[in-house]
């Protein structure tokens, strides 16, 4: 999700967001970091011209509830994009592979079941100092890419 790094233009078109629905689940798990994706999120969504009555933000408990809550939104059929919002640090176990692919996995196929954008900053890193690093860019490249998909896929009906 590097769109700043891909010539981001606020003037372009399809980076408006004024008469979009956005959906947000974030993960409660890692809040601090999950916390910080959430605020540089919604900061950005205003900044593309999304209303704030036109968000919806809703937390579960981690990264593998996302999905579901996902999936329950998409099903509303009341939002042209989602954004999946999350942190999965790297312990001793298996279990951060696990969690980082069935999430990952999970949003897409919802993305594909529903033909609805959305956007995965479900953030998967070795140790916390990597997480902080990236939750503010992360972040906001998940509203730009929330709201370039959304207005790209009208573009496309």
């Amino acid at each position: 999700m590097q769109v700043a790094d891909q010539g981001y233009d606020p003037t372009n078109k399809l980076m408006q967001g004024g008469k979009l629905r956005i959906g947000i689940v974030q993960a409660r798990f890692n809040s601090d970091i999950t916390n910080a994706l959430a605020d540089a999120c919604k900061t950005e969504l205003a900044a593309l011209g999304v209303a704030a009555d036109h968000i919806v933000h809703v937390q579960v408990p981690g990264a593998l509830e996302v999905p579901v809550a996902l999936q329950a939104l998409a099903e509303q059929e009341a939002f042209d994009a989602l954004i999946a919002l999350g942190c999965i640090i790297r312990g001793e176990t298996y279990h951060f592979e696990l969690v980082a692919n069935e999430s990952g996995s999970s949003v897409s196929r919802i993305a594909l079941d529903y033909q609805l954008p959305i956007a995965n900053a479900i953030i998967t890193t070795e140790n916390m100092a990597q997480a902080v690093a990236r939750q503010t860019d992360k972040g906001r490249d998940a509203a730009r890419v929330a709201v370039e998909m959304a207005n790209l896929l009208e573009t496309l009906k």
